[in-house]
């Protein structure tokens, strides 16, 4: 849904966007097509592999800033340009790159031996060997539960904390082996590993915290009529960009049996309120994009 994520951003020459996820770049090259010569857009990565490609890709945009670290420091590195306010929309492309997901070396993938890394950033210390091979029983069946939502959390974490006692769990094919060897075998397209892995790379890059924080930090820095743009693949992400934008679009959230309402009036409004999902031809050419949601609001608090 690169196409329908950038629309949405009713991209302008001459205003200020950010692209919260730079990844290889698709998002970032289509809003710089359109807000050249005079606009400016500031995008984020903690993935030194996509910064490295997607600035040889787009080496020849001068109004475009590139900043390794992550949204979640939006507000200051802002600061730190001299941009005092988001004028024209930002854009969020939730979850793991195609990048970090094909790369074998990175660990994202139960299809592909490699050792359980999961890092965004590559920089980081912890990685998914440590949950796995450090956390309690009781953390690995929350995990699973919260982040992956896996039925059989408890079988998979106790298998684990067994397995770990004789020999650490090292790669992604041993504990790919491990899941589909401790759970029943169901007919079902999905790999049994798939909720686990899932969970493990939240886990690692606290993808859901980060999501909850900056949604709300960015009000702040946002001008009124600024488009905020969210692209989810997993209904834990789409869950929360759908609560906190009901929430913050929502006129009165007082008690029923309060007389008079207080609340103060909504910062958005909603330009979808169903998410718009990826096209059967867009499906063909991208697969992934089947989970794909697209949730977009306007920021109206002047």
């Amino acid at each position: 849904m690169k196409n329908e994520a950038v629309d949405a951003l009713n991209c302008t020459d001459g205003k200020i966007y950010v692209d919260c996820t730079l990844g290889g770049g698709g998002h970032s090259e289509l809003i710089l097509q359109r807000v050249s010569p005079n606009g400016r857009l500031i995008a984020f990565d903690i993935d030194q592999d996509a910064i490295d490609a997607s600035s040889e890709r787009l080496k020849d945009y001068k109004n475009l800033t590139i900043i390794k670290s992550s949204y979640t420091n939006i507000k200051q590195v802002l600061k730190d340009l001299g941009i005092e306010k988001i004028t024209g929309g930002v854009l969020f492309d939730l979850g793991a790159s195609y990048h970090q997901l094909t790369k074998q070396e990175r660990g994202f993938s139960f299809s592909k031996e490699a050792p359980l890394d999961m890092r965004f950033d590559k920089d980081n210390d912890f990685t998914a060997y440590d949950v796995v091979n450090s956390y309690s029983e009781d953390d690995l069946i929350r995990i699973f539960s919260e982040y992956g939502e896996e039925h059989f959390s408890k079988r998979i974490a106790r298998e684990i904390v067994s397995k770990r006692k004789l020999k650490k769990i090292e790669t992604t094919t041993e504990l790919a082996n491990l899941i589909v060897n401790c759970t029943p075998h169901v007919k079902s397209k999905v790999h049994p590993a798939t909720r686990v892995f899932q969970a493990l790379r939240i886990e690692v890059n606290h993808e859901l915290q980060n999501v909850k924080q900056t949604l709300t930090d960015i009000f702040d820095i946002l001008e009124f009529g600024a488009i905020i743009s969210v692209i989810s693949f997993h209904s834990l992400e789409d869950r929360i960009v759908k609560q906190l934008f009901k929430y913050y679009s929502t006129r009165c959230h007082c008690d029923k049996t309060q007389a008079v309402c207080n609340c103060p009036p909504p910062v958005l409004e909603l330009i979808n309120k169903k998410p718009i999902t990826a096209t059967e031809e867009e499906i063909k050419q991208n697969p992934p994009s089947r989970s794909a949601k697209l949730r977009i609001a306007r920021y109206i608090k002047k």
